[in-house]
């Protein structure tokens, strides 16, 4: 055995050895974490696997993001090729490319060749993006990233240079199957001496494997531990979208919501290793977009520096060096920045590996609502009122109906009626909203529905308090519509609300209750297919901007029924703005906003108006009553609202009657 291998046997154990021992040290902490079921349902889990880690779905969502799906497939390719470079460097008798069969080696020759040109410029590309065309939502100048990308782009030089220096030496069999190590043959090392082309082989293939075995030990302590925890973050994904939170069961003795890192799930603190730091949440958020403090990514980050830096405290059961819940310094949150989320799902829709962000903010927003009793002043009255009165303004149940006045509506029955339209709270109590909720009931009566309504006995669904961290006060009001729902014998239900709608559709069934929820533009967009719904005209609105709700649009993939509405009432589609479907931008009134005071940065809703007149509407069609009020008020601040009207996709239908 030659002192080479030797070394090299010497400097791999050691190396070995060190990456096990920091992987050991990062992801014992992940078992810290309460259980969670993500082991089920094997086949499509790896369909998922192969879909968004393997095929980068979402990563190709951008256009930069081809760039990454370049880099990622070089580094799988290559990781052949340097699977044999260290089998090789241990067993260079037993082990090389070169005894496989002629058309093979060759075949592989090349294909290492080419990868590792695409790897090259890929950096190239990347570094570039960073230094001169950095994004706004990234930390593009971080050391971090630096490193890395310097590390890969040596790594690619060392790999030239190898087989460069054999070529020239006239050792690479495969030489005209690799062209570009090749061309850096006949460039750099045409003509010199024997000695020199051994000699710079030799530093090459050391380089090369020192950087190799460099690169493995800073992985563990860089955020491009994701390149470990990627992959089994996508197979551990969620199977469904995120709509709803985990139940939380009250006795005696419980804590609730997550004031200590540990309290999170394992998946939750899993997600924390799997953040690229990419900043696509960053850049989807409409709170970090209107300049306020809260950051999905940093929220993130902060979850897994706090699990870093108290892991061995909580595994002694020692003091906590650092607070989750606090502000100030990385590793904790600010309770300002708790409080920012509209639970828009942006960031969970955007992340290209499936970290759930939005959710880990509600359970902090648990601990402090159910355990502290902290939360916005703002809030107090709204907890009050629907503990007392089951509507977010307090008003008397009677208050309920008065939008039916003038109209013959009648109540629900079981056996005899076959929906149940529950109307909601802003649907029966803001006067704008009662406008919406008289056109839908012009409209189920023209199809011919059968339907009725609850009145005064209708209670909240309770999405707000949920999304607002006040799970007591929903669990009480969940259990009171069940009940409600079984006595009446309620089977289907149409919603005028996209959260009431989410909130019977997903949050109820965690207490079991299985309803046929429909939301009216899914109704409406039916019944016309089936013409089952006729419209006598088509109603000219001028310019016509759609804006999804994100509860409906998001949360539940309806986006082209309400535009497919207005469609068949104006006779052409309607405009989109920049951010629209999958990417639309949040109205401002989701996760209790609706009834919260934005004190830092642009109003979000202000954001939305403007990304709106962009498109110089005359109408701005909706289909939820939150962001009817948002968009109002954000119309009033624009002074715009003598010029652009907000209507919902119902009352345009019933203009069409």
């Amino acid at each position: 055995m030659s002192p080479d291998i030797v070394l090299f046997a010497v400097v791999i154990v050691a190396a070995t050895a060190l990456f096990g021992w920091s992987c050991f040290r990062r992801f014992r902490l992940i078992t810290l974490g309460r259980d969670e079921d993500r082991f089920d349902k094997i086949g499509e889990r790896l369909k998922n696997t192969l879909v968004y880690a393997f095929g980068q779905r979402r990563v190709l969502r951008r256009p930069f993001g081809i760039n990454h799906v370049v880099l990622y497939w070089s580094f799988l390719i290559l990781f052949l090729a340097n699977a044999e470079f260290v089998l090789h460097g241990l067993f260079p008798a037993y082990v090389s490319l070169s005894r496989l069969p002629t058309g093979l080696y060759y075949t592989l020759a090349f294909i290492f060749d080419l990868a590792s040109l695409l790897a090259l410029l890929a950096v190239l590309v990347a570094l570039s993006r960073r230094l001169f065309l950095p994004p706004p939502h990234i930390e593009a100048r971080s050391r971090d990233s630096f490193v890395i990308l310097s590390l890969v782009a040596v790594l690619m030089i060392a790999f030239f240079g190898v087989h460069a220096s054999e070529i020239a030496q006239g050792t690479e069999a495969a030489a005209r199957f690799m062209p570009v190590s090749a061309l850096v043959a006949a460039a750099f090392m045409s003509g010199a001496p024997l000695d020199s082309l051994v000699g710079a082989a030799g530093f090459f293939w050391w380089l090369h494997a020192l950087v190799l075995l460099g690169f493995l030990n800073y992985l563990p302590y860089s955020k491009h531990l994701h390149i470990l925890t990627a992959i089994p973050n996508c197979y551990f994904r969620r199977l469904d979208n995120v709509k709803t939170q985990s139940r939380e069961e009250f006795t005696a003795g419980n804590t609730y919501g997550v004031e200590r890192v540990e309290q999170f799930t394992w998946k939750d603190l899993f997600d924390s290793y799997s953040c690229t730091e990419c900043g696509r949440c960053s850049d989807a958020c409409p709170a970090t977009f209107t300049g306020k403090p809260l950051d999905p990514r940093l929220v993130v980050h902060d979850i897994k520096a706090n699990l870093l830096k108290n892991g061995s405290q909580i595994k002694n059961k020692t003091d906590r060096v650092l607070p989750l819940i606090g502000g100030g310094q990385v590793g904790s949150v600010s309770e300002e920045v708790i409080w920012e989320c509209t639970t828009c799902g942006a960031c969970v829709e955007e992340c290209p590996v499936f970290i759930e962000q939005y959710p880990r903010i509600i359970d902090m927003r648990r601990h402090l609502v159910e355990m502290q009793a902290r939360f916005p002043d703002d809030l107090s009255t709204l907890f009050e009122n629907m503990e007392q009165r089951s509507n977010p303004w307090g008003m008397a149940p009677a208050e309920r109906t008065k939008w039916t006045a003038d109209m013959s509506i009648r109540p629900f029955e079981a056996g005899k009626t076959e929906y149940l339209f529950f109307i909601g709270c802003a649907g029966a109590l803001s006067a704008r909203s009662r406008e919406t909720t008289r056109s839908i009931a012009r409209i189920l009566d023209a199809a011919g529905i059968s339907w009725g309504i609850l009145g005064r006995d209708e209670l909240c669904c309770g999405d707000s308090v949920r999304r607002l961290g006040n799970e007591f006060v929903f669990d009480r009001m969940a259990e009171e519509n069940i009940k409600l729902f079984t006595e009446k014998g309620i089977t289907r239900m149409i919603t005028q609300c996209p959260h009431c709608f989410s909130s019977f559709h997903d949050d109820y069934r965690q207490y079991g209750l299985e309803l046929e929820v429909v939301h009216h533009t899914e109704l409406i967009s039916r019944l016309l297919k089936e013409s089952r719904l006729k419209l006598n005209h088509t109603v000219d609105l001028g310019n016509v901007v759609f804006h999804d709700s994100c509860y409906l649009g998001r949360y539940h993939q309806i986006y082209e029924a309400p535009r497919e509405i207005v469609a068949s009432v104006t006779g052409r589609a309607p405009i989109e703005m920049e951010r629209h479907h999958s990417r639309s931008f949040c109205c401002g009134g989701g996760g209790g906003h609706m009834w919260m005071e934005e004190h830092v940065g642009k109003l979000i809703n202000v954001a939305r108006i403007e990304q709106a007149l962009e498109k110089d509407p005359a109408t701005i069609c909706v289909s939820c009553p939150y962001c009817m009020t948002m968009l109002e008020d954000g119309l009033k601040d624009k002074n715009a609202d003598d010029k652009v009207r907000v209507l919902d996709v119902a009352e345009i239908v019933a203009r069409a009657l």
